[in-house]
């Protein structure tokens, strides 16, 4: 267990370390110069010298590879640098803002498990009923649409016609606990919709491959009711690949936040990167994206984990 444990963190820190060496030299790639858009972005009225003295200011006249060195080890001491346009540091600005999109894809995770495993072990239970083709249907439906689509639905029906929920907004969890609550039901629907969709057809499709295995006729044969066969034997096995799944949804949440905070005005990371990226700011993308990519290394590393701790023969592979 534990060399399987040493593996999966080394092969983690190696995979950080490749995406923030592409991430570096890519972003560097881009159009556009900071110094020029500090300066008003007019190249026109900037002087060569102004253009000078902000580029050594900000550090962007030395060599790339010696900025990405430099970078490279302020990462690894937590140090992300300053934001270019206002030289607040880019550790603060995501440690403020982290939370309001984990106030997102906590929410919609726990929703997509709990109603995406329930509901597809109903339509695999009831496997040639109506109910089965409804479900299926539904979750095409779900994880067919794009993530803005469904926001868009779900403003325009509960926002617009119905005027239960406000369209968009944030408000302190501390200061108004219901007109949070209220603020968040939306995004999280939306959010959570390609996911519960996605683990619902998983359970379905695992839990009907585990019923027909040679285990569950034995259990039949011994007399065993169909519900402690269903809870027992067939959902604790049809839940080994769901899990798998639900690690890689989770990453893809936090992809998806990315529109949803655009569409519903949710003040988190990622509408900083949004904001960033027409400033070519380069350190707060860069710390954005880095931050996103190592969330979604870890929960995939937690999964991976977790999966072995259900499958012991994983930690003999």
């Amino acid at each position: 267990m534990w060399i399987y444990l040493l593996r999966r963190f080394g092969l983690a820190a190696a995979l950080l370390w490749v995406v923030a060496t592409v991430l570096f030299f890519s972003i560097h790639v881009l159009p556009g110069d900071p110094a020029l858009l500090i300066l008003g972005g007019d190249a026109a009225q900037a002087t060569p010298e102004q253009l000078r003295r902000v580029r050594a200011r900000l550090g962007l006249e030395r060599p790339l590879p010696v900025q990405y060195l430099s970078w490279l080890a302020g990462v690894a001491q937590g140090d992300l640098g300053t934001s270019l346009l206002d030289d607040r540091p880019v550790a603060r600005d995501l440690a403020n803002r982290l939370p309001r999109t984990l106030q997102l894809v906590i929410p919609a995770t726990v929703l997509a498990v709990t109603l995406g495993i329930p509901l597809g072990t109903f339509a695999a239970r009831r496997r040639g009923r109506l109910a089965d083709p409804a479900a299926s249907a539904a979750a095409l439906a779900g994880f067919s649409m794009p993530v803005f689509v469904v926001g868009m639905l779900l403003v325009l029906v509960f926002s617009l016609q119905l005027g239960w929920l406000p369209p968009t907004g944030y408000v302190e969890p501390g200061e108004d606990l219901g007109g949070f609550l209220r603020h968040l039901a939306l995004p999280v629907l939306a959010l959570a919709a390609a996911p519960l969709a996605t683990v619902m057809r998983m359970t379905r499709s695992s839990y009907l491959d585990e019923a027909g295995r040679d285990f569950v006729r034995t259990a039949r044969a011994k007399g065993l009711g169909e519900g402690r066969i269903a809870r027992r034997h067939v959902l604790r096995n049809a839940l080994l690949p769901v899990a798998a799944v639900v690690g890689l949804q989770v990453g893809s949440m936090f992809a998806g936040a990315v529109l949803v905070e655009h569409i519903f005005s949710w003040p988190g990371v990622n509408a900083l990167l949004l904001n960033a990226l027409g400033t070519r700011d380069y350190p707060v993308i860069q710390g954005v994206v880095l931050l996103g990519s190592a969330l979604f290394v870890l929960v995939n590393l937690v999964t991976d984990l977790c999966y072995a701790v259900l499958n012991p023969r994983i930690r003999h592979a």
